[in-house]
């Protein structure tokens, strides 16, 4: 199956691009906000506790987590899979290399490290507060799953972070005219590959999702702040590493021991932190009750 002709930009408005990835980021934020609404909305589900938060305190944690994402988000793909962005900023050939590290629109974002800025901007808001950092955490996560998915789509409509190749029926070649005349080449050749990013807006998405919800509304997992993080912390680091064998591993990073990619290595710590908080979680009484 070849690669249909996508185009990342939806639309220009004059000299601005309006990419789908930058709207993927929009729709997971705003619909995450809203369901994050709602969850606090309904006192049931924290039961014998109270929500973390007011409904204003909401508008402002939103934005505190906007910012964790992004910044997060573009130093951790620095650090984690570029770190020669850092040392641009005073080699740089050009004005252009130095500020490559804030020149968002290129794309190169890490879920990890968006991961690790949206856990300091909760911490921080926490502390601001004074309410229950895990608490907080267990209602910003379960809405996570929504921008993973958005994120993966928007992934797969610019042909990036392609599967390994393989002849399953479903099998993409990711090449297509748009893609050779950006670059003069197809980056992911002319082999047919797995269409993975697909796989992680099902699993890490749609899977995902469903398992935080039935935490929340079915079993009232609320009540014991640091259940639902964990889960999405050992459930999210689980998919990743499971799908980082079907998944290419990034340019320059194919060969670490043991057969293991940069994805699973990060997942790994996710996984052991969601599994003690799961464990501290479920050993503790409901939080009204400690």
């Amino acid at each position: 199956m070849t690669f249909p002709e996508f185009d990342p930009v939806l639309i220009h408005l004059g000299p601005l691009p309006i990419r789908w990835y930058a709207l993927a980021y929009v729709a997971g934020i705003v619909l995450g906000w809203v369901y994050a609404a709602r969850i606090l909305k309904s006192e049931r589900v924290w039961a014998p506790g109270q929500p973390p938060l007011k409904g204003p305190q909401l508008d402002d944690l939103i934005l505190w987590i906007t910012l964790g994402i992004i910044l997060g988000g573009r130093f951790g793909y620095a650090l984690f899979y570029k770190p020669v962005m850092f040392a641009q900023l005073f080699t740089g050939a050009n004005i252009g290399e130095r500020l490559e590290l804030f020149q968002l629109w290129t794309g190169g974002m890490s879920f990890h490290g968006g991961m690790l800025g949206c856990t300091a901007a909760v911490l921080i808001y926490a502390w601001k507060t004074r309410a229950n950092a895990l608490s907080i955490g267990d209602m910003a996560l379960a809405s996570a799953p929504i921008g993973l998915f958005f994120g993966r789509l928007a992934n797969f409509v610019n042909g990036e972070l392609w599967g390994r190749t393989t002849d399953v029926p479903w099998a993409i070649r990711f090449c297509n005219a748009r893609i050779e005349q950006v670059y003069g080449f197809c980056p992911a050749g002319n082999e047919p590959r797995h269409p993975s990013q697909l796989y992680e807006a099902g699993l890490e998405g749609i899977v995902l999702f469903v398992v935080l919800g039935l935490a929340i509304w079915k079993w009232k997992l609320l009540a014991k702040p640091g259940y639902v993080t964990g889960l999405f912390l050992v459930g999210y680091g689980a998919s990743r590493a499971l799908l980082e064998n079907v998944r290419q591993p990034d340019a320059g990073m194919e060969h670490f021991p043991l057969g293991l990619t940069m994805g699973m290595m990060l997942s790994t710590p996710m996984i052991l932190i969601g599994a003690w908080l799961i464990w501290r979680a479920w050993s503790r009484p409901p939080a009204a009750a400690a």
